[in-house]
């Protein structure tokens, strides 16, 4: 099954032409139907990477690829961007692809109405850039992006501090991270009930910037702390945020748990809810299975989710005892021991 924006790319192929680089499509069946030579990839999803690599297609999973290195020095005629989900992780993008364009590349962008792309027009002018929109169908809209990239305002790691109960904590972030730049609602209120963590193999799952697992570290320095998320950005700030605290950790990327290592004895997270723009309970299940098979006899998992989420009713068919252990602010902190 196609997501609408990859449909409209399929709509408009008449307009892809010679080396061809698809940036940051849906993880979807898009690189099996385009049937075009000369195709690459680049994404900061690993299942986005799973799919395309599975079509054949050669597809760099990297938050900030060296463009040349990576595609043997290549510039590519046509390149499609799917519209990211925040306008600051557009100009992030768009600044990496200037080493792979010519002043002859076409530059098209391709997004769902209700993620953003209709102010697109407006966004790319602040970023000394013109949009042109060339097709609207499906839900979706497809533009021709034309300029100087060079121009567009280059956007790097930002940092932000936090106090906790474990102490400061200087935070790293790239745009397209969890709730970038800040300390999210609910990571605030799941950092408050941690405190029976202090030793054993620990998987901070979904791990965006890093803060649960360097909060984790930092009052516990014994436990063996793991992290992984699906995003290249998050594992890439993750890193950053271990280093600038002086904190030791193992990062990956995984698209569900990582392999390694076999069992925890605890898992926490404030796990993702949505496959593109949709609420998608199907990631919640499979998270919470896995953390079922994976946990050592005793071992515990904790998660904050947003209140109106049925993830008190998942919990409760994979595990004996579901706890909750607050309630504030919209979210819940659930709790469940492997008996």
């Amino acid at each position: 099954m196609l997501a609408n924006s990859s449909q409209m790319v399929l709509r408009n192929i008449a307009d892809l032409q010679g080396r061809i680089l698809v940036v940051e499509p849906e993880a979807d069946q898009l690189g099996f139907q385009l049937n075009l030579p000369h195709v690459s990839c680049w994404s900061t999803d690993a299942a986005v990477q799973d799919k395309w690599q599975q079509a054949g297609i050669k597809c760099i999973f990297s938050a900030q690829p060296q463009v040349e290195q990576a595609f043997a020095s290549e510039t590519f005629d046509t390149i499609v961007l799917f519209y990211p989900k925040s306008k600051e992780q557009l100009a992030f993008t768009l600044q990496q692809l200037t080493s792979a364009m010519t002043a002859q590349s076409q530059l098209y962008l391709v997004g769902d109405n209700k993620g953003g792309i209709k102010s697109l027009a407006n966004h790319a002018s602040k970023l000394g850039l013109h949009a042109h929109k060339l097709d609207s169908a499906k839900h979706c809209l497809w533009f021709s992006v034309s300029g100087n990239l060079q121009q567009s305002p280059a956007s790097t790691f930002s940092q932000f501090h936090i106090t906790t109960t474990a102490g400061k904590l200087t935070i790293c972030s790239l745009p397209g991270v969890f709730n970038h730049g800040k300390l999210d609602v609910g990571t605030a209120l799941l950092l408050q009930h941690l405190t029976h963590i202090n030793q054993g193999t620990v998987l901070d799952f979904a791990c965006g910037a890093g803060i649960v697992g360097a909060f984790l570290k930092q009052q516990a320095p014994d436990i063996e702390l793991h992290c992984s998320d699906i995003s290249a950005l998050a594992v890439a700030a993750s890193k950053a945020t271990l280093q600038a605290n002086q904190l030791q950790g193992t990062v990956v990327a995984a698209a569900g748990l990582p392999a390694q290592p076999a069992k925890f004895h605890h898992i926490v997270s404030n796990p993702p809810f949505h496959t593109g723009l949709k609420t998608d309970y199907s990631i919640s299940e499979a998270f919470i299975e896995q953390s079922k098979q994976r946990l050592l006899p005793g071992g515990s998992l904790t998660l904050v989710a947003n209140n109106h989420l049925a993830y008190q009713t998942i919990l409760e068919r994979v595990f004996t005892k579901v706890t909750v252990l607050a309630r504030e602010h919209g979210f819940v902190v659930y709790q469940a021991f492997n008996r």
